[in-house]
């Protein structure tokens, strides 16, 4: 038979605010006995490994948050801080990737980085950038911010940016906004650069409609459209479209599949390898009235139309 633990007096607790975090395994700083894990670390471990779906969710221009996230090598935005810029920083721009991978970086000039691609440590990308940018705007020029698990309680983007800022990324062909200068940058500067822009796929974003990005491979081009719509009832008007045969974007080119991304569904068409971004700018505004079209039909699917959704759901891809 198992020992019965002896009953021991917990001391007083302090607090929940009154608790430092300490190691998992050591004993909880309340006096209770227990681990801290087990303790008052329970509620810390779950908000950092539950999972926000739409982490990006009511920040203006969410779709194209998730595209710079996980389609887009090089760009960059403008971000718009809802106190304003503190003394000493001129702008806060984000960033797809920063050199040496860096959550962010505060420059000479005072003026502040925020890399978007980054691992975090929880399961709330918003939350761990937010903290990022705070330290940020506080780190001494010429610094890069190292990561860290952002805590429990902090703010997240939306508490920190303006609502009604514009969001307008600006898609690079390369590297080159990581220094002021590149043309007369170090060696081993300009050899990072020449590594990095290497790797870079070609990416367009297009004018004419939303969150929509035109890529060149080796082999063909994709356009890969980040869309707003619940995801069920993108599908939905999806295999509407698929089914009629209406659901290209020209000659040789094909609806393929889709991605899902950050609670967003993504869907990817193929384009000959000759498709410019300039080339696709018209068929892709006149998909978007088909679509908007296909998403007010209530009827339920006809037989064709389920098949065409069922070929749509199994080349889904889930990249978060």
């Amino acid at each position: 038979m198992a020992k019965k633990r002896p009953q021991t007096k917990a001391k007083p607790q302090p607090i929940d605010g009154e608790i430092p975090v300490v190691g998992a395994r050591e004993p909880c700083p309340c006096g209770s006995g227990r681990r801290y894990k087990a303790c008052h670390g329970r509620a810390a471990a779950h908000a950092a490994t539950e999972l926000v779906q739409r982490p990006f969710e009511g920040l203006p221009g969410e779709c194209d948050w998730v595209a710079l996230r996980e389609l887009v090598p090089a760009a960059t935005a403008g971000l718009t801080l809802r106190e304003g810029l503190p003394e000493g920083v001129p702008s806060v721009t984000l960033a797809t990737v920063l050199p040496m991978a860096w959550p962010a970086l505060r420059r000479d000039d005072g003026s502040v980085l925020i890399g978007l691609q980054n691992d975090t440590a929880s399961g709330d990308i918003s939350r761990d950038l937010a903290d990022t940018l705070l330290r940020a705007l506080e780190a001494e020029p010429g610094t890069p911010v190292q990561g860290r698990r952002a805590p429990a309680d902090g703010p997240r983007l939306q508490d920190l940016l303006d609502p009604e800022g514009a969001f307008e990324p600006v898609v690079h062909s390369g590297f080159e906004f990581w220094v002021p200068d590149a043309e007369n940058a170090t060696p081993e500067v300009a050899a990072s650069l020449e590594r990095a822009n290497a790797a870079a796929i070609p990416t367009v974003k297009l004018a004419g409609v939303d969150a929509a990005y035109w890529c060149e491979t080796p082999e063909k081009n994709h356009l890969r459209w980040v869309m707003p719509h619940p995801e069920e009832q993108l599908l939905d008007a999806l295999a509407r479209l698929h089914a009629a045969g209406r659901s290209s974007l020209g000659e040789g080119t094909r609806l393929v599949g889709s991605f899902r991304a950050h609670g967003l569904t993504v869907p990817v068409w193929d384009l000959p390898s000759g498709t410019s971004a300039e080339d696709v700018e018209k068929p892709a505004a006149e998909f978007a009235e088909r679509l908007a079209a296909a998403l007010a039909v209530r009827e339920p699917l006809t037989p064709d139309e389920r098949r065409a959704r069922g070929g749509l759901t199994n080349r889904q891809v889930t990249l978060s």
